[in-house]
């Protein structure tokens, strides 16, 4: 059976998609229409969620996959997913007044973990005001905007490298803004203004030739690695897809940052000259991908490396990776996201706990708990659902 979905104000929408549920001895194919350039309308994506909530798992089904395309490799994501995304409700602070943030182990509340939790559940079709997750979602980005400090940081707790929280938060925010309508989305807006001018004018730090266009561990620091690049540089082409002020010139030097970490166009290193790993090669192919890059020759030759040596469980910053491997390799799309996904999703879903958690097992991310790691291995499964606009092809 199908049918057109009509949107709220009795407009009739723009490009096909259909959603396709189990219904017994038949699906039930529910359409739907994107805009014409790509990101969907507000107003058209909330209508579209409100029809998709499957009662009871809490979790949207992708729009772009046919219910007799789906394989039980996509069947286990989705089960994988939806116990992920109940182990980390019921993790949120439950304090129904000051409550909304999520803890990083022996670092307590943090805007960071907060940000990826929340971002989890977008990236799994959740949104502010609709679903079993409304609320989680709610009290969570409230509290993110209640951690703002006056120059626009976003951040709660104390680490080396606050601009760390700040590009995640920043992100979070850019994404959460537009799939929502109301107040919250006013306040979402204003704080993304003040995080955005935080991000360029550290940027425009002064900073040796080498470092110039990338962003370190503060705000006034005056050299740059990959990592910290990788947040900040989502977080701009975020809200510049908002529609928030992003001078073209700052992505620019961001990318020609990114490119001098680039190793002979075999992978990237952490600042230029130095080594690369399956992380670092994931992040600089995700932060060229997204910003228009695409297919370059430092993005392909990493891909290629990525194929040769892929991430493992037993590396060092493994959930870091198998984010940006993951959502990286997607946007290279054709074998190298074939093959890539062909190692990396079953790695991922056979780590996860009986609980729905995923844990750190190496490095740091032993101490940081289960938020962190559940919360990134949420973001790299549901790469293929297309929910949150930065990752959209």
């Amino acid at each position: 059976m199908s049918g057109l979905l009509q949107l709220a104000d009795g407009r009739q929408p723009m490009a096909d998609c259909r959603l396709q549920f189990p219904g017994g001895d038949r699906e039930t194919e529910i359409g739907c229409r994107l805009s014409a350039h790509g990101s969907r309308p507000d107003k058209v994506r909330r209508a579209f969620l409100r029809s998709a909530i499957l009662g009871g798992i809490g979790l949207i089904l992708p729009a772009r996959i046919r219910a007799d395309d789906r394989t039980e490799r996509d069947t286990q994501i989705d089960a994988a997913i939806s116990k992920a995304l109940v182990h980390l409700a019921e993790r949120q602070n439950p304090d129904p007044k000051n409550g909304g943030a999520w803890s990083l182990d022996g670092m307590g509340e943090s805007t960071a973990a907060t940000s990826l939790a929340i971002m989890a559940f977008l990236a799994a079709g959740h949104v502010p005001g609709e679903g079993p997750y409304d609320q989680n979602i709610q009290r969570g980005v409230r509290w993110v905007l209640d951690q703002q400090q006056a120059n626009g940081m976003l951040v709660r707790e104390r680490a080396h490298g606050p601009m760390y929280a700040h590009g995640i938060s920043t992100l979070m925010l850019a994404e959460v803004a537009g799939m929502t309508d109301d107040a919250l989305a006013e306040r979402c807006r204003d704080a993304l203004k003040k995080a955005v001018r935080l991000i360029l004018s550290a940027q425009s730090v002064r900073k040796d030739r080498g470092s110039q266009g990338g962003w370190r561990y503060h705000p006034n620091s005056n050299d740059s690695d990959l990592s910290v690049t990788g947040w900040q540089l989502l977080a701009l082409r975020a809200a510049k897809n908002l529609g928030c002020d992003v001078p073209a010139e700052h992505i620019d030097a961001a990318v020609e940052y990114v490119k001098r970490c680039s190793i002979r166009n075999r992978g990237f290193g952490y600042q230029p000259g130095s080594g690369s790993s399956p992380t670092r090669a994931g992040t600089g192919i995700l932060c060229l991908e997204i910003c228009g890059v695409h297919h370059s020759p430092e993005t392909l030759g990493a891909a290629d490396a990525l194929l040769q040596d892929p991430l493992r469980a037993d590396q060092e910053w493994f959930f870091y990776g198998i984010y940006y491997c993951t959502i990286g390799m997607f946007q290279v799309g054709g074998k190298h996201w074939e093959q890539g996904k062909g190692h990396l999703i079953p790695l991922l879903l056979n780590l996860q706990a009986a609980d729905g958690s995923w844990s750190g097992r190496q490095g740091q991310e032993r101490g940081f708990g289960t938020i962190y790691a559940t919360s990134l291995a949420v973001l790299a499964l549901s790469v293929e659902y297309q929910y949150l606009p930065i990752y959209q092809r």
